[in-house]
Parts: structure tokens; C-alpha cells; sequence
């Protein structure tokens, strides 16, 4: 029985496979994209280009971008070594690069919330808690029913046959 290789690819059959209906050239829309320091981007290996293709530890991670080159983008990475976390800097070509969604929800958020602090300012609206809060427990309510329906059910006692 043969060992178990130790490649760079190893155990990336379906990491950097390219998605059902998504073979053949990559869009131009992908090279479009523009890239600037400190935007935050998501590495996302894609068979389809072997170039500048990050390693398998880097898959699926948001890394921000430090460098900006013609074909490719210089991202800062955390990488969990042992028990510390190293910030890696990794040269990857854009194939490999979408721009991070991660922020777009608290910017949304961010931007409402000054809204309405600007309204508050002005008297247009009232004050209300503008922090996050986890899911609170339901408000109590009491619960009618006709009492006609009602009906008590009891054990049966227990009866020893010899």
C-alpha cells in the first residue's frame, strides 16, 4: 500500500475545484477589479489558474491587502501556529482574490445609526438604543380557554393479582 503524498495540493480535490457550470475562461469582470491598501479581501484558491495560487492554509481566509501590483495583491493574513497567531504576508494573483463582504453589514449599520443620531439632534426623532442586543426572552401573556374542555385525566392505581 502507497503512503500518503506530501504536496502542496494535497487534499485539495474539491478546495480548488472549479464550481458545477463555472469551467472555462474566467470573466473579465474578475481582472476589473480594483484593489487599494487596506481593503479587505477573501482568498479563494481557483484551479483554473495555477499561477500565484495561495497554499492550501490560506483557503478561505480574509486577509488586508498591503501591496498592489499589476497581476497580483500583497495580503497580511493571520495564521494560527501552535498556540500563537503570525501575521503572514502572501503574494496572490487577483484569480485568487474576491473583495471581503465582511464590513458591508457593519457599515450599513454604522451609517443608519448616524442617520439617526442627526435626527435625534434635531428633535425629528426620539431616542432609542442604537447597540446590538441578543434575542430577548418573549413578553408574557396569559392564555384564555373554555373551561367546559377541560378535562383532568388521573392514574389508575395500581392493583396487585396474585
Amino acid at each position: 500500500m502507497a503512503g500518503k503524498t506530501h504536496g502542496k495540493r494535497r487534499g485539495t480535490r474539491y478546495t480548488y475545484a472549479v464550481k458545477f457550470k463555472k469551467h472555462g475562461v474566467i470573466p473579465l469582470s474578475k481582472y476589473m477589479i480594483t484593489y487599494r491598501k487596506g481593503d479587505l479581501v477573501d482568498i479563494k484558491g481557483t484551479g483554473a489558474v495555477q499561477k500565484g495560487m495561495p497554499h492550501k492554509a490560506y483557503h478561505g481566509k480574509t486577509g488586508r491587502v498591503f501591496n498592489v501590483t499589476p497581476h497580483a495583491v500583497g495580503v497580511i493574513v493571520n495564521k494560527r501556529v501552535k498556540g500563537r497567531i503570525i501575521p503572514k504576508r502572501v503574494n496572490i494573483r487577483i484569480e485568487h482574490v474576491n473583495q471581503s463582504k465582511s464590513r458591508e453589514d457593519f457599515l450599513l449599520r454604522m451609517k443608519a445609526n448616524d442617520a439617526h443620531k442627526r435626527l435625534v439632534r434635531k428633535g425629528d426623532a426620539e431616542f432609542k438604543l442604537l447597540k446590538r442586543l441578543p434575542g430577548q426572552p418573549r413578553p408574557g401573556h396569559e392564555v384564555t380557554y373554555d373551561k367546559s374542555l377541560v378535562e383532568d385525566i388521573e392514574a389508575i392505581p395500581y392493583e396487585f393479582i396474585c
